[in-house]
């Protein structure tokens, strides 16, 4: 990023969205707000260089690159998802893994839509909302471990994408709707890859309360935040 570039990151769920902006040194955090501040929030107001929103919807499957096909691309994310009659289904190429992203951001209301059409890019144009798991697998291969574990919960659903080194072992998000319960996927899922937290780091790109962060603290070698 140079020094003319600046970044503001959305991520949006049924609740409500937090924001984070990096512009040069400056990096800004919101925490998670309401969809009635939306209008209300400077920062909101701004064009950026690079805008990304991400859309928390577990409405999502991963698919490999050579099994995908395009025009059957609902039919391929019904099959492991309950997908709204509605919903909107799209896909986009992930290569880090060889791999399709097939999905739809169709989670209910229009948070996400009214997001993509306040915060534009600087030459005036509009960033596609994409779903959560397709930032979750850009940014878990920049985790500097081995074992690469990240996480975002929000609105009672667990997102989990699990690597060892550039090996994609899961991608999957999980009901759970309160955090003993999001902690409980979690270390199914690392008993299930024999995976040992006291030598792991656990990151979040989703915000954490102290007392969540503390409790994982208890078993995992480090906690981080995005």
């Amino acid at each position: 990023m140079t020094a003319t570039d600046n970044r503001i990151s959305i991520q949006v769920g049924l609740s409500g969205y937090s924001f984070k902006i990096e512009d040069g040194a400056r990096k800004v955090k919101s925490g998670w707000m309401g969809p009635e501040s939306v209008f209300t929030v400077q920062e909101l107001q701004r064009r950026y260089s690079h805008v990304d929103i991400s859309v928390l919807s577990p409405y999502c499957a991963l698919i490999p690159q050579s099994f995908h096909n395009p025009e059957s691309s609902r039919e391929q994310l019904s099959e492991v998802v309950n997908l709204p009659e509605a919903a909107v289904v799209d896909y986009i190429p992930v290569p880090e893994f060889a791999s399709v992203l097939v999905y739809s951001t169709s989670i209910g209301g229009t948070l996400h839509k009214v997001l993509s059409e306040s915060v534009l890019k600087m030459d005036g144009n509009k960033a596609k909302p994409l779903p959560e798991f397709y930032y979750m697998l850009k940014d878990v291969l920049k985790i500097n471990e081995y074992n690469r574990i990240l996480a975002s919960y929000m609105d009672g659903i667990l997102y989990l994408v699990v690597a060892q080194g550039k090996t994609l072992l899961l991608c999957n998000s999980f009901k759970a709707p309160d955090f003993t319960t999001a902690q409980y996927f979690i270390f199914m899922v690392m008993k299930k890859l024999q995976l040992n937290p006291e030598v792991s780091t656990i990151c979040f790109r989703t915000g954490l309360q102290e007392e969540q962060e503390m409790s994982l603290y208890r078993y995992f070698k480090n906690v981080e935040q995005l």
